[in-house]
């Protein structure tokens, strides 16, 4: 099984990266904090993308598939039928007087 790589061990593989860059004589440029790497008047870049450019391919409908599609579909969402419903069960009820306090207990099927 392997083992995962965790955090620490791509920190480790990233700091070996950047040391070997820099024995090879490259140089890193420090740049301000704040300052984007996007130039202030370019459009959004979601108004450079075309969508939908590719004209809409035909489709062949397959009877035999679709018809086997809505049949699975209805059997999915058909009613199940009610379970018949039990007869009530008797519950406990208790009678209290005029003034709130219980007199007795009696069982009563509603």
């Amino acid at each position: 099984m392997k083992k995962p790589v965790s955090k620490a061990d791509i920190r480790d593989e990233l700091l070996q990266e950047t040391e070997q860059f820099l024995k090879k004589g490259g140089s890193v440029n420090k740049i301000p904090q704040g300052l984007s790497g996007k130039d202030p008047a370019d459009p959004p870049a979601f108004l450079n993308r075309r969508l939908f450019i590719e004209p809409k391919a035909p489709r062949t409908l397959v009877p035999e598939v679709v018809a086997a599609i809505e049949a699975r579909r209805k059997e999915k969402y058909r009613p199940k039928p009610q379970p018949k419903s039990r007869s009530p069960r008797p519950r406990r009820k208790i009678i209290y007087d005029d003034f709130g306090e219980p007199l007795r207990r009696v069982w009563t099927e509603d």
